[in-house]
């Protein structure tokens, strides 16, 4: 299995010159199986890329999974051009909305509208075909299996691991903020809340344990994290400490805050890097265009 990032920052897409070397489109990973099958995680705007990528290789038939609806997770999926292409075949995947009860088709049909898109739903060429899944219900799309897992963050969001027929694996979050206890020691809310929270972490490590690659939110230092508390975010710091948790072997920071630029961005990391005393995890900082494989 292989993956290559084709966005990789966080809230709105910052093009400009001072993201040129990491990129400044929102979240967008290709995964390609064991088998060649195309599996995308997240429709950010760098798909839009992708998808220039894609036109030696028609039809296009793709696999999207959706971690959460936030615009920046899905704002180039109207750009997608196979679902502008007859004989292409699309599959979007993700999860029943609880509090609005609606299925990921609520994703591209919201956007398809008049007063937002110039072209409808009903226009579109390709088989376009909507999956709802469930927490913890594996699926299978061609050689790999994928389990989705809801993660903490302030609307319904999935990450997602993915297991190859060739023994690799990865485990993408989305965005994930790791759940923090509101009550102090001695309230009387303290104890089962810790008791929840523990046993959720339990099961995202679970989950995780022993993926061959980890690419997690890191939007935040440990330090801004302070500030930012309940708005749904990783940290450098948490990132790490999950991937010692599962035992997992390479750990990719992304979504990176968009005020960044690649200066800062290499300064923090290396910052980051120069802090551990023992780097037992390989680290990298997510970059557009960066293409790795699995084991």
């Amino acid at each position: 299995m292989k993956f290559k990032f084709w966005g990789v920052r966080g809230s709105i897409p910052v093009p400009g010159a001072n993201t040129v070397k990491y990129g400044g489109n929102t979240t967008c990973i290709e995964v390609r199986t064991f088998a060649d099958d195309l599996i995308i995680l997240d429709a950010g705007t760098g798909i839009h890329a992708m998808a220039q990528s894609l036109v030696t290789h028609l039809p296009v038939k793709a696999h999207i999974l959706i971690t959460h609806t936030h615009w920046d997770h899905i704002q180039g999926l109207p750009f997608f051009l196979p679902i502008f292409g007859p004989g292409n075949h699309v599959n979007i995947y993700g999860g029943l909305d609880p509090v609005t009860g609606q299925g990921i088709d609520r994703a591209l049909s919201v956007q398809l509208q008049y007063s937002y898109f110039p072209i409808i739903e009903a226009q579109l060429k390709a088989d376009i075909r909507y999956h709802t899944i469930k927490p913890g219900e594996p699926i299978t799309i061609g050689s790999a299996t994928i389990t989705p897992i809801v993660l903490s963050h302030p609307v319904l969001n999935f990450g997602y691991r993915i297991d190859d027929s060739d023994g690799s694996s990865l485990f993408f979050t989305g965005d994930y903020e790791p759940a923090q206890n509101p009550y102090q020691a001695g309230e009387p809310e303290y104890n089962s809340t810790q008791q929840f929270i523990d046993e959720r972490l339990a099961e995202v490590v679970r989950t995780m344990a022993g993926a061959d690659a980890l690419i997690i939110d890191s939007s935040y230092t440990d330090a801004e994290y302070q500030q930012k508390k309940g708005w749904g975010h990783g940290t450098y710091g948490s990132s790490l400490n999950l991937a010692r948790l599962a035992n997992v072997r390479k750990l990719f920071l992304t979504h990176h805050e968009p005020t960044r630029t690649d200066q800062q961005l290499e300064a923090i990391y290396r910052a980051f890097l120069n802090g551990l005393d023992d780097p037992d995890v390989e680290i990298y900082l997510a970059r557009e265009g960066d293409e790795y494989g699995v084991p």
